[in-house]
């Protein structure tokens, strides 16, 4: 399979090196394509560097920040259009070990969305306080009752996809942003009736550099959450009316 891994970056100068390596030793054959939102720390040159040395590495360099779903979007689009097969999404900042991308890439065989997650037996997040754990899962549970997805980790960034499901899912209508973005493909693969599964995971806080993730990408995740939940039960009550009203 033509495996296409894809890492948005945004000032991740201190780990980008080491995840490129990392990747190249997990999935030997895969192309890695990294999407810079104009880092001002040489993020972008530095990783053109390391392709040169590794091969099949390339950098989608932008202007600016616009965040981690348009950063997927775009690069999932580059991939798409030059025959990947398989879409891998992965952080830069070492959070996700490169070397878990076999079994997740295994996993696909009979499946069209892998996630890695850290809450199925063996998955782990070793260094998060209990506050931060139960934060974390009831948000995750929270995610899944209401869009009627059994996924425990519906916010995990560490997924694979096939290339055939997001053609199906129209991504370019997309627009929620970090853990909103997560949430919402997940419940578009879920709408098209993909084949799902869920491979644990180690997740780490990351050592060097500053977390992208603020409040406000958290309210936006409820909200949209919420808001997407309350539609489908509303369509879904109004469904079973409408049947139960029909003649016999």
């Amino acid at each position: 399979m033509r495996v296409l891994v894809v890492l948005p970056t945004f000032n991740e100068a201190g780990t980008i090196e080491e995840v490129l390596r990392r990747t190249r030793v997990a999935r030997p054959d895969a192309r890695v394509l990294v999407v810079d939102d104009g880092s001002p720390d040489g993020t972008a040159d530095l990783a053109e560097k390391v392709g040169e040395k590794l091969g099949a590495i390339e950098v989608l360099k932008r202007d600016k920040r616009q965040g981690l779903g348009d950063a997927y979007r775009a690069g999932f689009a580059w991939g798409l259009d030059r025959g990947a097969e398989v879409l891998v999404e992965m952080d830069s900042d070492l959070s996700h070990d490169p070397h878990a991308l076999p079994s997740l890439i295994n996993a696909l065989d009979d499946h069209d969305l892998v996630v890695g997650s850290r809450y199925v037996p063996g998955g782990s997040i070793p260094n998060w306080s209990l506050h931060r754990r139960l934060l974390s899962r009831a948000g995750n549970a929270y995610s899944a009752f209401m869009l009627g997805v059994p996924v425990r980790d519906m916010t995990s960034g560490f997924r694979v996809y096939r290339a055939d499901l997001l053609r199906s899912m129209n991504i370019d209508s997309v627009r929620a942003d970090g853990y909103g973005f997560q949430i919402e493909m997940t419940y578009r693969a879920a709408r098209v009736e993909a084949r799902i599964a869920e491979v644990p995971i180690s997740f780490v806080d990351r050592e060097l550099g500053q977390s992208k993730m603020s409040s406000s990408i958290v309210v936006e995740a409820l909200a949209l959450v919420t808001r997407w939940g309350v539609t489908r039960l509303v369509s879904k009550a109004s469904g079973a009316v409408a049947h139960r009203t029909e003649p016999a």
